[in-house]
């Protein structure tokens, strides 16, 4: 009888698949963010310019918590091929948005039909989710008292479309990069 040393063969661990955060996810993850008071707190409001504090957002999501003096906003934007959420932590904000999917690019000007036009007000605790290429401004219209929110994305911003807005014309302005607000 001859003996044959047993050979195992060693095979790889299966890497552990990796969850992508869904939009529900991110809106979930903004809500828990918005009621850390503490974290909230701690932010630095500026009384002229918006300010920020990058977070460590779900599954690899890139998340923001963002201070709004009176009177500031975005104007128009998207965040490309990302999707997101956010919740208003403090205080109002409005959202004002497009009820329509625009080409994601090979324009620079489009004009809109009517009806395509949405508004929301984001009290404390407030939030909500979108999609890709979603086009929206986000507004503190308070004369008096700053606001707080949180946001994520994912994947995280590969860019912004810039746009401006005349009547129903929307015309894209600029393309920013992560490079260009980090």
């Amino acid at each position: 009888m001859s003996v044959h040393p047993s050979v195992s063969s060693v095979s790889p661990v299966p890497a552990t698949p990796v969850s992508v955060p869904t939009q529900a996810e991110l809106l979930d993850f903004a809500r828990r963010t918005a009621a850390n008071t503490e974290l909230v707190s701690s932010l630095p409001l500026d009384p002229e310019g918006r300010t920020w504090v990058r977070l460590e957002g779900p599954g690899g999501s890139e998340a923001w918590l963002i201070g709004w003096p009176p009177g500031t906003g975005t104007g128009w934007h998207d965040h490309a091929d990302s999707v997101g959420a956010f919740v208003t932590a403090s205080g109002e904000l409005k959202e004002n948005s497009l009820a329509a999917r625009l080409p994601s690019d090979g324009w620079r000007t489009l004009e809109l039909t009517e009806g395509v036009d949405r508004e929301r007000h984001l009290s404390a605790g407030s939030g909500r989710s979108f999609g890709q290429h979603h086009v929206h401004e986000v507004l503190n219209e308070s004369t008096e008292r700053h606001a707080i929110s949180v946001h994520a994305y994912y994947p995280p911003l590969p860019q912004i479309r810039r746009y401006s807005r005349t009547g129903q014309v929307l015309r894209l302005e600029q393309v920013e990069r992560p490079e260009d607000w980090q």
